[in-house]
């Protein structure tokens, strides 16, 4: 399976044999919600093997987590998205020079609340419902009930993603419910019985029920082999090469030993 930025993962590798020194000192962490759980349960590892650094990590969407790489006040950019040419010459501009880190990946996941019958769901029926022009379940199979149509909001990476693959560049209609992160889609979808949203892989839980997607389930398997149509590589950005804490960090988020596994107990799927 081929993604965006893919080649990255070798380029990370030799940052193995990158030899530091660590440095006391504050990393600050901004950006994607879908990365944040990783980025949590890393940053928690790492800063019991080394008290001296202390690491704040804040979500607010991979949008907002480049804006703040290109303005300065992050070290690291979490985002579930590449980052665009307009954002790479505003960076520049800056003299920032985004560097990209692949840290795990992830697939996007459309569910319903546990009591929808639905089980299984088409890209096309998918692309429609968020254009509005399916409305009520039992046009595909369902209940005879009107949809809640959920959606992130467009500061999300997860919605770029979404708007790319699922609705091909089309406009999700005015319409649906936005909401600012996986976590308030979960709480949102398991409290309406006639919602839908889509959430990252590692958001899943039992108050939500995943549909398949042309009879594939999303799953670490599926997430690897391309065969779930809407999965993806999830991203660290530092503004130049890192260095120091930030280095030794990246170094401890990519190892196959050390922060990869946290990426497994976060939900997500890891590089290796």
């Amino acid at each position: 399976m081929k993604f965006k930025g893919f080649s990255i993962i070798t380029f990370v590798v030799g940052l193995w044999l990158i030899a530091g020194f660590a440095f006391a000192g504050n990393i600050v962490i901004k950006g994607s919600t879908t990365v944040l759980p990783i980025a949590q349960k890393v940053a928690e590892a790492y800063m019991k093997q080394n008290p001296d650094v202390k690491i704040s990590i804040s979500g607010g969407g991979s949008g907002n987590g480049i804006k703040a790489l290109i303005d300065g006040s992050t070290d690291i950019a979490d985002s579930s998205r590449f980052i665009k040419q307009k954002e790479v010459k505003l960076a520049v501009n800056k003299g920032r020079y985004p560097v990209p880190f692949a840290v795990a990946y992830d697939c996007i996941v459309p569910v319903v609340h546990p009591g929808n019958s639905i089980m299984n769901i088409t890209m096309q029926q998918l692309k429609s419902i968020y254009k509005g022009e399916i409305k009520n379940w039992k046009e595909i199979g369902g209940p005879d009930r009107p949809m809640v149509v959920i959606s992130r909001d467009t500061s999300s990476g997860t919605y770029e993603v979404w708007h790319k693959k699922v609705m091909k560049k089309e406009r999700v209609f005015p319409g649906a419910l936005l909401q600012a992160s996986n976590g308030a889609i979960v709480q949102a979808v398991s409290k309406n019985k006639n919602a839908v949203g889509y959430i990252g892989l590692g958001y899943m839980d039992k108050s939500v029920k995943a549909l398949m997607v042309d009879r594939v389930k999303g799953s670490e398997e599926t997430t690897l082999n391309g065969l779930f149509p809407v999965s993806r590589p999830l991203y660290m950005f530092t503004p130049g090469w890192p260095k120091e804490d930030v280095l030794n960090f990246i170094n401890f988020v990519v190892h196959p030993e050390k922060g990869q596994k946290y990426v497994r107990d976060a939900g997500f799927v890891p590089l290796y």
